[in-house]
């Protein structure tokens, strides 16, 4: 629904200016300062089980913030498929983000150098004993699936997944920013139509990237529905992220009239129904037909996570005491469903900005701790408490100022000479004037 009056965004503080420069430097500092602490914490201090630890920390906080990446993507290419209109001013925001991919390409790294050490347990496919009918590590199961599960063929689709991220990224920023001295239609209908092959190839490389990152840490278990629960912590993760930016970006006075009470609404409605139902319908839909069908190579990864079984049972070839992760499990569930759910659901809390950057807070921390929960059970299912686990929580804190760091210094680099807004896009004026019904 569109409103009588349009807002002349001309009158409007729309770029970052000096902000830019306050944020990249101690922001990249202290990135670097985050990484390089949690590193010595954690390969050198650590004892036996730094270096894991280490690494298997830094792969949950990186898929978090690629979730991000991904998320804003996503977005960016859902606007112009579905040539929406309420979301032209919020749609630079997501374009800023989405090119943060290229750095995410430089944090991947250490992933590549964990991957290839003998030493450190991540994917525990890439242990070349494991396919070894000589060895007595040999896996038959790990073995039966190394024509995809080996070293070369999983750099391959490294780089193929951010080669497609990278390129799209970086081709819509590149045209947006361009039709901001333009004003040339035609760009737009250009976006339109690479929108629709570069949402499949969107939908290819994160599902692949989510079977590859996470699901093949454990290679007994498998689950096709796997990548569309990525999909929904990265989409959710990204609009909590957007919700967060556009709140502080305002309180800095910046876009405190483009973007509106109604921008926030469908924010808010689409956080509720991204990253708490639909997140929600998935995580019940894998557990129920996995818990239905009662296949042991299914249920051994559900095992880890919580069990009801008063007897020990045996996971990644070691014994260990069911239920550790129960409570854990049980807080995810009321963390990430319950009570956002009822904290959102109303009108009311999504027209209140305050209130919804809270809300958005508590979702983005919940998306890191669902990531924490997929990943580190597979390598610590006796030890979830805090004295059982290694450096925890400082650790995971110190990575996560790290990577939020770095985060934002290279997004406010790519924006610094931007604006904020897609000045020039033909529906501006509809998003300008957007009304919830």
């Amino acid at each position: 629904m569109a409103a009588h009056g349009i807002i002349d965004i001309h009158h409007e503080n729309r770029t970052l200016g000096d902000a830019a420069g306050r944020l990249f430097l101690p922001g990249l500092v202290l990135g670097v300062a985050g990484l390089a602490i949690a590193a010595g914490v954690g390969i050198l201090g650590g004892g036996e089980h730094g270096p894991d630890r280490f690494f298997q920390a830094y792969l949950v906080t990186f898929m978090l913030f690629m979730g991000i990446t991904l998320g804003s993507l996503f977005f960016v290419l859902l606007h112009h498929l579905t040539r929406a209109g309420w979301s032209a001013v919020i749609r630079r925001l997501a374009e800023g983000l989405a090119t943060n991919s290229l750095w995410m390409l430089l944090l991947f790294a250490p992933l590549l150098y964990a991957l290839l050490s003998p030493d450190i347990d991540l994917w525990p496919w890439a242990d070349p004993a494991v396919t070894d009918h000589a060895s007595p590590e040999f896996d038959a199961v790990i073995d039966g699936k190394s024509g995809y599960l080996n070293v070369p063929f999983f750099l391959i689709r490294a780089g193929i997944y951010f080669g497609v991220w990278i390129l799209l990224s970086r081709y819509f920023f590149k045209l947006s920013v361009q039709q901001d001295t333009t004003g040339d239609v035609e760009l737009s209908l250009r976006m339109m139509a690479t929108s629709a092959p570069g949402m499949i190839a969107f939908a290819l490389t994160l599902t692949f990237a989510a079977f590859d990152w996470l699901m093949s840490q454990d290679p007994h278990w498998f689950s096709t529905i796997f990548g569309v629960y990525y999909f929904a912590d990265s989409v959710g993760s990204f609009l909590a992220v957007t919700i967060i930016l556009v709140f502080f970006l305002q309180r800095s006075g910046r876009l405190t009239h483009a973007i509106t009470t109604e921008h926030y609404h469908d924010l808010g409605k689409l956080l509720f129904a991204f990253s708490i139902v639909f997140w929600a319908y998935i995580a019940y839909s894998q557990y129920m037909l996995q818990w239905y069908g009662n296949i042991p190579e299914e249920t051994a990864w559900w095992q880890a996570r919580g069990s009801g079984h008063p007897w020990p049972i045996e996971y990644r070839g070691e014994t260990f005491e069911p239920g550790a992760w129960n409570g854990w499990s049980l807080f995810l569930f009321f963390g990430h469903f319950v009570v956002p759910f009822l904290a959102i659901i109303s009108r009311i809390p999504k027209r209140r900005p305050g209130w919804l950057a809270v809300a958005a807070a508590w979702m983005l921390f919940m998306v890191w701790y669902d990531l924490f929960w997929l990943i580190t059970p597979v390598f610590w299912p006796e030890n979830p408490g805090f004295n059982g686990l290694p450096m925890f929580p400082v650790l995971e804190i110190l990575l996560l100022i790290g990577f939020a760091g770095i985060y934002v210094a290279m997004f406010a680099a790519r924006m610094r000479n931007v604006s904020l807004v897609a000045e020039r896009d033909p529906r501006l004026g509809e998003s300008l004037a957007f009304e919830n019904m």
